[in-house]
């Protein structure tokens, strides 16, 4: 039985890997990332992302499975309308951030000079995890009625659909993690020659977290037909 339920596992860890590298998460977790120098800080907030959604996934999972009852379609529409309210809300707070929170100049030292970036929030650590875990919460909930119909449609019992839904959480997790370490090194190399590109990197991520979140919006209402 296990040999025949590993592809099936093996099936969830690669669906999970490829579900982190949607547009609209990484998107989301770049407005995050991108303003942290340290890519191991930014890796661990890919991974609290990654955590989110899991958990999300998990108990959404277990109570379909365990209850045999289904998640309405328009109920997954308003819960992916919340994602793209959630993005233009990251990307105004992006944009909307006071110039202190992040700022470079230079020191000299004898003859060299060196530029140095500071970010007066940094130690504020909790704060940047418990955001990145609230992030990944909301796209669980928006991913969680599509998973459920692939789980109930491969697995046989609620045992093996919460395996099934762990294997692809793992995935998820594993993927942001290395996803979020990889936006970040690009950053770390270029502010060192370039340090007034910090502020427009971030308006960057701040501006394609707005025009994705609107896309989501018009896609869900206009489109979808959600309020007909």
């Amino acid at each position: 039985m296990i040999d025949n339920f590993l592809p099936v596992l093996l099936l969830g860890f690669a669906l999970g890997i490829k579900h982190a590298f949607d547009t609209d998460h990484v998107v989301a977790v770049s407005t995050l990332v991108l303003a942290h120098k340290n890519p191991w800080r930014s890796a661990l907030l890919g991974a609290f992302w990654g955590l989110g959604h899991t958990t999300t996934l998990f108990l959404t999972g277990f109570t379909v499975l365990l209850f045999k009852i289904s998640i309405p379609v328009k109920a997954g529409l308003f819960l992916e309308l919340l994602v793209g309210v959630m993005l233009i809300i990251l990307g105004v707070l992006t944009l909307i951030k006071k110039r202190g929170s992040y700022h470079a100049h230079e020191h000299k030292h004898g003859h060299n000079i060196h530029a140095h970036f500071h970010e007066e929030h940094e130690f504020k650590k909790s704060h940047s995890h418990k955001k990145s875990y609230t992030i990944g919460i909301v796209h669980g909930l928006a991913g969680s009625g599509a998973l459920m119909l692939l789980v109930l449609s491969t697995v046989k019992s609620t045992v093996q659909g919460l395996y099934y839904i762990l294997i692809f959480g793992i995935g998820s997790i594993g993927a942001m993690t290395i996803i979020s370490f990889t936006l970040s090194l690009p950053y770390l190399l270029a502010f060192k020659k370039f340090p007034g590109l910090i502020k427009y990197v971030n308006n960057l991520a701040g501006i394609l977290s707005l025009i994705f979140g609107m896309g989501i919006i018009y896609e869900i209402l206009i489109l979808g037909n959600l309020l007909s």
